[in-house]
């Protein structure tokens, strides 16, 4: 099988051409050539600017791929310039579960890309939650005849994580910053990025077409995750409405029903099973 990545040289897109690699697949990323990859010869590499269509009708007229995994698809526009440019049989983006409006057990159903009217966007044109939703539109409403999936991912999560979003609460208490927290009894969910990239990997091989949840099983509070910093350092949280603001911030209860990738075969892991030892590395990596 001959694969393109879009989004292959850090955090989850790393496990992704990790995990195809080890199942034997041709593996080719796509990069602007800035990002060093530990790949070396295992995969081709074409260096491109996905925001560059001329560029990328060029670069890609004579290839077809069986898969493109698209890491980098944040709004309309994007989906429309590689669809435009690449030719594939099989097109998997990495989209989120912003597209849903926070609650419990949600299940696909709950964000159809159908039934939303379609806007051309950029990156910048909508706050992320809405850029997510119209390159979810855009994909299965302009390019419906295309074979296509669309991974929601909750928060991403691990030691490779360059946000530092969760290492902020862990950062905080061990240094005593004083931060500013106003969603601390909220139960949030996370999915690791390796089992992220697995997930993608694993869809590469399955007949599956349309939205998907990918998710750990259950979900945690930022009390919870401070809680154990606290008690595992002995330091203790300094809260402030002057405070450094937690990355967090305003995001409500949610917890992701994974059924369907279930149906497929596919089982996640449960979430407090990984999530303390992540918080004990995070720890020590402060301290270091």
């Amino acid at each position: 099988m001959d694969i393109l990545v879009l989004g292959g040289t850090r955090f989850f897109g790393i496990h992704l051409v990790r995990t195809l690699l080890d199942t034997g697949y041709h593996v080719t990323i796509a990069t602007r050539g800035r990002a060093k990859d530990e790949f070396s010869d295992r995969v081709r590499r074409i260096i491109v600017e996905r925001s560059d269509i001329d560029s990328l009708k060029n670069v890609f007229k004579d290839k077809y791929y069986d898969v493109v995994f698209d890491n980098l698809a944040y709004c309309s526009n994007d989906v429309k310039i590689i669809l435009d440019s690449v030719q594939c049989k099989r097109y998997i983006m990495a989209s989120s579960a912003a597209v849903y409006n926070n609650q419990t057990g949600t299940t696909e159903l709950e964000f159809n890309p159908m039934r939303k009217s379609l806007k051309w966007c950029s990156r910048g044109d909508f706050p992320y939650d809405e850029t997510k939703r119209q390159a979810e539109c855009a994909l299965f409403q302009k390019y419906a005849s295309q074979h296509a999936v669309a991974v929601r991912y909750p928060f991403v999560i691990g030691e490779d994580d360059y946000t530092k979003r969760l290492y902020f609460y862990v950062e905080h208490v061990v240094k005593g910053i004083p931060m500013f927290v106003d969603n601390i009894e909220e139960q949030l969910t996370f999915i690791q990025s390796d089992e992220a990239g697995k997930f993608l990997a694993y869809l590469a091989e399955h007949d599956f077409h349309g939205p998907i949840n990918g998710s750990s099983y259950g979900t945690v509070s930022l009390n919870e995750i401070i809680t154990y910093v606290e008690e595992k350092t002995g330091r203790k949280a300094i809260y402030s409405h002057v405070g450094e603001a937690g990355p967090y911030n305003g995001e409500k209860e949610l917890s992701i029903n994974t059924e369907l990738a279930a149906s497929i075969g596919f089982e996640f892991s449960i979430l407090k099973d990984w999530i303390y030892a992540l918080l004990d590395k995070y720890i020590k990596m402060v301290d270091c």
